[in-house]
């Protein structure tokens, strides 16, 4: 599926509200996975039936549902009866294009994010939408595949290590976005590794293949510029929001966030330009190489101006030519061609042109 166009063609005439999955389908099976805890206990498991998970939204503890795999209508669909979700809301989950938003329904809060991670198979940076459900006692995650950044945060919970245990779903859901902005930070390190070896490449010995390179780097700024830069807007929501959702004790994590998400914009916005001036200068550089041959041929083509000429009068099929009867009149003009084109080879070298 492109990066940059997502087709939502089907859901074309139905009415808001209508379930279908739009995207593509990255794992066979729907995996659910549940983690419950309080400051004294933590219990793990993998659910097999979602109806698994409906007794522990009237616990006081915090519980966090994991659900791998979107293309199962009937799962979401359940969790979000169950949960109270609005239609629209279950409808923004399993379309897998939405931009990143932040939507407040007072009793839950519904937060879009794109995870980006690294593809050795397409060589480039994929993307994967992550809907967040922060409720009073209660996450629910949505990943359209297995696989995320937040296994630290997992064993965290299960070791008890920091404050996380300590605190409520407010704080597990800072910690799920603070993941996923941390993990731009290394997919921009390595992006900043190739746009450095790729300048070096530019002084050295720029190729057509250079030229590839730029432009594929060029569509990852533009790819990676539209995933994280409505973020800003989404932490900014959440910091001045009202929702008694977030205690005040997170928000101050969440400036945090916000902060690092200002570099990583930023960061995007360096790159950006360095490889539009990376781009400048490859074409300044085919310049500059065209204009060094035609250079050399302009020369080569100045000397023989009046080499041509010479021999084009000596050629003339004249008879009465006193220089065409003489014994050292070959030699004689070969030298005097011969005088010319190291004088102009001179000339041009004082003049700085060879």
């Amino acid at each position: 599926m492109p990066k940059f166009v997502r087709r939502r063609s089907q859901k074309a005439g139905l009415s808001p509200g209508t379930l279908v999955h739009i995207g593509e389908k990255k794992t066979e099976k729907v995996r659910i996975t549940l983690i419950d805890y309080d400051e004294a206990h933590a219990q793990e498991k993998e659910v097999r039936a979602v109806e698994e998970c409906f007794p522990f939204r009237e616990e006081r503890t915090v519980t966090w549902i994991n659900v791998d795999g979107l293309h199962r209508v009937d799962v979401i669909e359940a969790l979000g009866k169950h949960f109270g979700l609005h239609p629209l809301v279950l409808e923004d989950i399993l379309s897998t294009g939405q931009r990143p938003k932040m939507e407040d329904f007072e009793d839950h809060i519904f937060i879009v994010l794109r995870m980006l991670s690294d593809s050795e198979k397409k060589k480039g940076t994929e993307d994967e939408q992550v809907s967040l459900i922060l409720g009073q006692n209660f996450v629910l995650s949505f990943q359209e595949t297995e696989g995320d950044v937040f296994d630290s945060i997992r064993e965290r919970i299960r070791n008890g290590k920091g404050r996380i245990r300590k605190m409520g779903a407010d704080y597990l859901a800072y910690a799920l976005i603070d993941a996923i902005v941390d993990h731009y930070f290394a997919i921009l390190e390595r992006l900043g590794d190739r746009i450095e070896s790729l300048s070096e490449e530019m002084v050295i010995n720029p190729t057509p293949k250079t030229l590839h390179e730029i432009q594929h780097l060029k569509r990852e700024m533009i790819f990676l510029r539209k995933s994280i830069w409505p973020l800003r807007e989404v932490i900014s929501g959440l910091q001045r929001g009202e929702s008694s959702l977030f205690k005040d004790s997170t928000l101050i994590y969440l400036r945090d966030v916000y902060d690092h998400t200002i570099q990583v914009i930023d960061t995007i916005e360096t790159f950006r330009d360095m490889i539009a001036g990376m781009l400048e200068i490859y074409l300044s550089s085919l310049s500059h190489k065209m204009n060094e041959i035609m250079k050399v041929l302009t020369i080569i083509a100045t000397i023989f101006i009046p080499l041509t000429f010479i021999a084009g009068v000596y050629g003339m099929n004249f008879d009465y030519m006193p220089e065409l009867r003489w014994h050292w009149g070959y030699f004689a003009i070969w030298a005097i061609m011969l005088v010319i084109a190291g004088g102009m080879l001179v000339y041009f070298r004082r003049k700085k042109w060879l």
